[in-house]
């Protein structure tokens, strides 16, 4: 009875196994990786300035090398490029410890390894996204989506949290050593838990690889479906990014300090965990497309709340809310990716959908601080709540197939209609 139950069951897919779990303690690894950076960048000379340029090398190769990435996992063996991006992220974290026990030239080592990290990400990314759908049967994927979302969010807000204890404890030197053999880890359950997958086809004698990223850029910009939830995306998270003003916030405004912030980001995180391990057993699938567009309202106006309260647990209530509508958000327009991408050009969307996210989250901290020194915090984040309901109203009225769409129903296999 056992063996039959896991025989259909998605757990008694082996290789889904594995990849949950190489994917889990990647994406651990990986955050903790950014955060520590920016901690022991800071470190090194104290000056504010240093925080921005590590921003700057980080995202040039977001933006610059994940087309590329993206045509690369479309060419060549998607579980090839991802054991060789995550042997050289083992390897940058082993260099890292040499760097952090010399002391030799460490801040601008410190910059190379953000950016050389941030370029490998580049091509680890479009790669794993194309290997997930080689593993996840399409019949399996609105109960699979959830649980690698869910698990994958739950590493990024841990990784971090149990690396800076580490550090703490040890130091720079063997915290790196520590994220290295999470690597080395993830590399043996890729190796050994996921077998090689075909190739996507190519035509010998095709198009050059300019010509086949505009042609991946062109699908996302034709299809409601794709470009629809990436813009939902993009400008909930560029207007209504008040994550970047919670210093502010708790300082200035709730009174509460240094504690109150950081319960102020525990709201987020805890609303948005909430949403994504509800999801596992309550996937939103009839009206998905509706289900985001009010999602991504609800987003807006928990951050009108959120501007407008100057009460330490409303403002607790209101992010809370706005981390449970990410969470929720999050998982749908995964499963949209995975449903809307045709094979042959699954690399080249989540590349481009990379940029989008590498762009808002980015440029968005950007806009709200200069909204805030121009406007002042709380009118800078109900206005940015605000224009996030426009842009819902404005792509429900411009992508009427995504506002229709119905996850439960939709035949992955037959193609989305386009923009006419």
């Amino acid at each position: 009875m056992l063996s039959r139950f896991l025989k259909h069951d998605l757990w008694g897919n082996r290789e889904f196994r594995a990849f949950v779990a190489a994917n889990t303690v990647e994406r651990f690894a990986a955050s903790a990786l950014t955060v520590m950076l920016a901690f022991h960048v800071y470190e090194v000379r104290k000056d504010p300035l240093d925080i921005a340029l590590l921003g700057i090398v980080q995202v040039i190769p977001a933006l610059t090398l994940s087309l590329y990435g993206g045509d690369v996992a479309d060419r060549y063996s998607r579980r090839a490029i991802v054991l060789i991006t995550v042997g050289l992220l083992t390897c940058i974290c082993g260099g890292l410890v040499l760097v952090s026990l010399s002391g030799f030239g460490l801040l601008a080592m410190l910059l190379l390894a953000a950016f050389l990290s941030a370029s490998v990400r580049a091509y680890e990314t479009p790669a794993a996204v194309g290997l997930e759908a080689q593993i996840l049967p399409v019949a399996q994927v609105l109960r699979g989506v959830p649980i690698i979302s869910t698990s994958g969010r739950v590493a990024d807000m841990v990784g971090p949290v149990v690396m800076g204890f580490i550090w703490s404890v040890s130091g720079a030197a063997v915290s790196y050593g520590v994220l290295c053999g999470l690597f080395v880890a993830t590399l043996l359950i890729f190796a050994t838990g996921i077998g090689e997958k075909p190739v996507p086809q190519r035509q010998a004698g095709g198009p050059g690889p300019l010509t086949r990223i505009y042609e991946g850029v062109k699908f996302v910009f034709s299809n409601q479906v794709l470009i629809g939830s990436m813009a939902l995306d993009l400008f909930a998270v560029f207007f209504g990014g008040a994550a970047a003003l919670l210093p502010v916030f708790a300082t200035d405004i709730l009174n509460v300090g240094p504690s109150g912030f950081g319960l102020l980001r525990a709201a987020i995180a805890a609303g948005a965990l909430a949403a994504a391990i509800v999801s596992i057993r309550y996937m939103p699938k009839a009206s998905a497309g509706l289900t985001l567009h009010l999602i991504i309202g609800g987003f807006g106006l928990s951050m009108i709340a959120f501007g407008l309260s100057t009460n330490f647990y409303l403002s607790m209530a209101a992010l809370f809310v706005a981390g449970v509508c990410d969470g929720l958000s999050m998982v749908i327009r995964h499963a949209i990716l995975r449903l809307a991408s045709p094979e042959h050009m699954r690399g080249r969307i989540a590349a481009v959908r990379m940029v989008f996210v590498s762009s808002s989250n980015e440029l968005g901290a950007v806009q709200m601080g200069l909204s805030a020194t121009a406007l002042g915090p709380v009118r800078a984040v109900v206005a940015g709540g605000c224009l996030t309901m426009l842009v819902v109203a404005m792509v429900a009225w411009r992508a009427p197939i995504l506002r229709r769409l119905d996850l439960g129903t939709y035949n992955a296999n037959a193609p989305l209609p386009q923009i006419k």
